[in-house]
């Protein structure tokens, strides 16, 4: 496939996955504060952060979730799709360092309105490097032809 080749609804089938890694930085938790506005000093304050029951700074959620559209958008599919939803859930802490995994799985394929709307279902995941989940959930992604 290229780079801008859309995605084809037949090329995908259920067990189907793709990964994406990244190591997390301070300065990546920094760029997502300013991008988001979520300042909370748990993410941004060591100070304050050392007070509180992880005993030091954690990368907001959001930031795990995103490497899931990561994979989504740019491994498992591509072109010709939209991210249509997720649901998601914070399992563990993410700190400055780790290296987190996300994978996609396809788990279903399903149409509506007589078949010209088609979506794919996945398993999301999103690990750190001790195999630990750290976040899950479930994508809906619409494939557009």
């Amino acid at each position: 496939m290229s780079d801008l080749e859309p995605v084809k609804w037949d090329n995908y089938e259920v067990g189907q996955s793709a990964s994406f890694t990244k190591t997390i930085t301070e300065e990546d938790v920094m760029k997502f504060a300013e991008v988001t506005g979520d300042y909370n000093p748990i993410h941004v304050n060591p100070e304050y952060a050392a007070t509180q029951m992880f005993g030091k700074q954690v990368a907001h959620g959001a930031l795990s979730s995103g490497l899931i559209s990561a994979v989504l958008g740019t491994k498992l599919f591509g072109p010709g799709i939209l991210y249509g939803g997720q649901t998601v859930r914070f399992e563990k802490p993410v700190f400055f360092g780790d290296t987190l995994t996300a994978i996609a799985t396809v788990k279903e394929k399903y149409t509506k309105k007589e078949g010209k709307l088609k979506f794919i279902k996945c398993d999301t995941i999103v690990k750190n490097q001790n195999d630990e989940v750290v976040t899950s959930g479930e994508g809906t992604i619409l494939v557009l032809k």
